[in-house]
């Protein structure tokens, strides 16, 4: 039997929401985890301090989760911007811990 699994898309950014970052994981609170620690020190997210979580969406397959990560990456700022506002106008941070 094969375990079900959930593939993250999420966008984070900074204490000001000067800089955007989007990444895909199966697991959110691990990845969460690893960029607030600055578990990677050369990391796009530990140079630029992100550790907010403002928008993310859920599928069940990689594929999909993938094809959707490089949608948005290949996006303007604008449409990230746009997407993040539909949900979380007020740029609040989504962590869950």
């Amino acid at each position: 039997m094969t375990k079900n699994r959930l593939y993250y898309v999420y966008i984070m950014t900074n204490t000001y929401n000067t800089v955007l970052y989007t990444g895909v994981t199966n697991n959110l609170v691990r990845r969460l985890k690893e960029h607030r620690n600055c578990i990677f020190t050369n990391a796009f997210t530990s140079r630029y301090n992100i550790h907010k979580l403002v928008w993310y969406e859920i599928y069940p397959y990689i594929e999909d989760a993938i094809a959707r990560e490089k949608q948005i990456k290949g996006g303007s700022r604008m449409k990230k911007i746009e997407l993040i506002e539909k949900t979380n106008k007020d740029w609040h941070n989504l962590q869950p811990f």
